[in-house]
């Protein structure tokens, strides 16, 4: 299978890692309106399967390093394949909030919470379960991070104020979404071999951990999404009827949502075998400062909002140095 080699490319994949996952919730804004985000769900879950099967098939079978997408999945132990599982059903639920604080209280509030607190949790429990990577830059990294957090929440107040209007479900969801986010990725670690090159037997090599984490974030969609569809967060109940009536555009931004998170979520895996899990993990989560890019450059979301563009520079700068002194901690 294809493994990452040298600890610059394992960087350079972390940083498109972070940008799949700032910019895929622009497919959902580029749905119709009135396209609920219950609906938009279904073919982001499917997206992701997608996509992690492809680079199963491709990737992960082509090479002489480590073990074979098809021979890894003859050898895995339960143990292994039930953990990355969880891993996938612990996401998918932490998304599903995720995705509803998008709809009601947009990118600008739902990226710097979720993504934030997720990375502060990613960072400390997979650093505390394989310490790799100088504490010092790397936890100064994270503490930067959370100033630029804190900055972004700032100016997010302005927005509520300016629009007169604070949304407390939005921020709650964000929380939510956030603790869930700071965890899932831990399974995932748990269930793969130290080494990738040398695989011990039973455990996972990436290509086949983020194949059953899709298998688990989808098995748990079924369950936890036709739930929101019939008691929802906001607005009326919708049914399996009112997804298959959506146009082609609504489903094919959906399905390209979860090919761009689903990417960078191997990306980050095959990274984290020369960066280790906590570096890998909190690279990909400077996907607030892409979201806020997006947000602040191309929705237009702070236009005439005073005294932002103070609070939004330092946001920029704080992630900015905080993400480099964590790729600088190896």
């Amino acid at each position: 299978m294809f493994l990452v080699e040298t600890y610059s490319l394992a960087v350079i994949l972390c940083i498109v890692t972070m940008i799949c996952w700032g910019s895929w919730p622009n497919m959902q804004k580029l749905t119709d309106r009135a396209w609920r985000f219950e609906l938009f769900y279904w073919d982001y879950v499917w997206g992701i399967v997608i996509v992690s099967l492809l680079f199963a098939v491709t990737l992960g079978n082509s090479g002489t390093e480590g073990r074979s997408f098809w021979a890894d999945m003859q050898q895995a132990d339960i143990r292994s394949c039930v953990s990355t599982m969880i891993g996938g059903v612990i996401f998918n639920a932490g998304n599903i909030l995720f995705v509803a604080a998008i709809a009601i209280a947009g990118m600008s509030v739902a990226f710097p919470i979720a993504a934030g607190l997720g990375l502060v949790i990613g960072v400390v429990t997979n650093y505390i379960a394989v310490p790799v990577g100088d504490p010092s830059y790397l936890f100064i990294g994270v503490v930067l991070i959370i100033g630029a957090m804190i900055f972004s929440g700032a100016a997010y107040k302005r927005l509520s104020q300016k629009q007169n209007k604070v949304s407390r479900k939005g921020i709650l969801l964000s929380i939510a979404a956030g603790i869930l986010f700071g965890f899932f990725y831990r399974f995932i670690a748990g269930s793969m071999a130290p080494d990738f090159d040398h695989p011990t037997a039973g455990k996972l090599t990436p290509y086949t951990a983020v194949v059953i984490f899709a298998i688990g974030a989808l098995l748990s969609n079924v369950l936890l999404n036709t739930l929101l569809m019939k008691k929802p967060i906001s607005g009326n109940p919708v049914g399996y009827t009112d997804y298959f009536r959506g146009s082609t555009k609504n489903h094919l931004m959906g399905i390209a949502g979860g090919l761009i998170w689903g990417t960078g979520l191997i990306l980050s895996i095959l990274s984290a075998g020369q960066a280790g899990y906590a570096i890998s993990f909190g690279l990909g989560q400077g996907n607030a400062m892409i979201a806020a890019f997006w947000g602040v450059f191309i929705w237009k979301e702070f236009k005439n909002i005073a005294g932002t563009s103070g609070l939004l520079t330092w946001m920029f700068v704080c992630y900015i140095v905080g993400l480099i002194l964590i790729i600088l901690s190896r």
